[in-house]
C-alpha cells in the first residue's frame, strides 16, 4: 500500500470520526422519541439517500450483479446485522443520558479492531501500538470498575463496531455499493417497523414539530455521509492505523457527555479516560513520524 493511498485513507477515517463525534449532538435533539423508531426513520432515509446516489453514479448494475454471488450476500447480511445492533445501542444510549457509556463503548473498539488486524490479518505490530492497547487496556479496566456493573452497552457498540470494520475490509465493493447492500437488507424491516409506530401516541408523526420532522428525515443523509467516509478509509488503511483512530469519537462524547449534558463523572472515571488520552497521544506522535519516512 503506497504512503499517499494511506495519507488519504486517513483523511476519510478523521472526517468520519469527526463528523459521528458530533452526531451526538444531533441524536440528543431527538431525545423525546423512541430510540427503535428513530432507527426505523434511519434505515429508510437513509435507503433513499444512498439508492439516489447509487443511482446518479450508474453503479445500482454493480451492486446487482454483485449481490448474485452467495458470499457477497452473506456479509453484507451479516455487516447490515451488525450496523443495526449498533446503530440501535448507540441511538439508545444517547437519549437515554448514557453518552459517557457510549464514550467507553468507543474506547474498548480499537483494541478489537487492533487485534483483528494483528491476529486474523496478519498486520505488522510495532511498539507503540502494543503500548497504545496495554494503556488502553488499564483504562477498560478503571472505567468498567467505576460503573459497578456489567457495562452492556458499552460492549454491544465496541464489539458491535470493530467486526463491521473487518466485513468492510472483506466485501469486494465500492464503500457506496456495500453501504447501500447493508441498508437495502435491513429497509424493509425498518419500513414495517415505521408502520407500527405510525399512529402511536407519542409517535415522530403525531408529535414532531418542523424543526424536528427535518432532523428525522435528514437521518439518512446524516448516516450516509461519514459511514461512506469510513468505507472508504477501510479499503485504504490497515487496521491498525485505522483502530486506533477510533479514540476521536469516545472523546468527543466523552466532553459532550460531561461539559453540556451533565453525566456523573467522578475522579476514577477521569483517571481511566486519562490512560486513554495518553495513549491516542503516543499513537499520532508515532503515525507522523511514520507517514514522514
Amino acid at each position: 500500500m503506497s504512503k499517499s493511498t494511506e495519507r488519504t485513507g486517513i483523511a476519510y477515517g478523521l472526517g468520519a470520526y469527526i463528523t459521528w463525534g458530533f452526531l451526538t449532538i444531533y441524536w440528543k435533539f431527538l431525545k423525546d422519541f423512541n430510540a427503535f423508531e428513530l432507527i426505523g426513520w434511519r434505515i429508510v432515509t437513509s435507503a433513499i439517500v444512498l439508492l439516489a446516489i447509487l443511482m446518479y453514479n450508474k453503479q445500482l448494475r454493480n451492486l446487482v450483479i454483485a449481490l448474485r454471488e452467495p458470499q457477497v450476500r452473506l456479509r453484507v447480511a451479516l455487516a447490515s446485522i451488525l450496523l443495526t445492533v449498533n446503530w440501535t445501542t448507540y441511538v439508545w444510549a444517547v437519549v437515554h443520558d448514557h453518552v459517557l457509556e457510549t464514550a467507553l463503548g468507543y474506547f474498548i473498539a480499537p483494541i478489537f479492531t487492533m487485534m483483528i488486524g494483528f491476529i486474523v490479518l496478519r498486520e505488522p505490530i510495532r511498539t507503540s501500538h502494543r503500548l497504545v492497547i496495554g494503556l488502553a487496556t488499564i483504562a477498560i479496566v478503571i472505567l468498567t470498575f467505576s460503573y459497578g456493573q456489567l457495562p452492556w452497552r458499552a460492549l454491544l457498540i465496541a464489539t458491535s463496531w470493530s467486526c463491521y470494520g473487518y466485513l468492510k475490509k472483506q466485501v469486494k465493493l465500492t464503500s457506496l455499493e456495500s453501504l447501500s447492500g447493508e441498508v437495502v437488507a435491513l429497509v424493509l424491516p425498518a419500513f414495517v417497523l415505521v408502520l407500527i409506530t405510525f399512529n402511536r401516541t407519542d409517535s415522530v408523526p403525531n408529535t414532531a414539530n418542523l424543526a424536528e420532522w427535518i432532523l428525522v428525515l435528514l437521518t439518512g443523509l446524516m448516516t450516509a455521509l461519514p459511514l461512506l467516509m469510513f468505507g472508504a478509509a477501510s479499503r485504504r488503511v490497515r487496521l491498525s492505523v485505522l483502530g486506533p483512530m477510533q479514540y476521536l469519537v469516545p472523546t468527543f462524547n466523552f466532553l459532550l457527555g460531561w461539559l453540556a449534558y451533565n453525566e456523573e463523572l467522578n475522579t476514577t472515571k477521569l483517571l481511566g479516560f486519562a490512560f486513554v488520552w495518553v495513549g491516542l497521544a503516543i499513537f499520532f506522535v508515532d503515525s507522523a513520524k511514520a507517514t514522514k519516512n
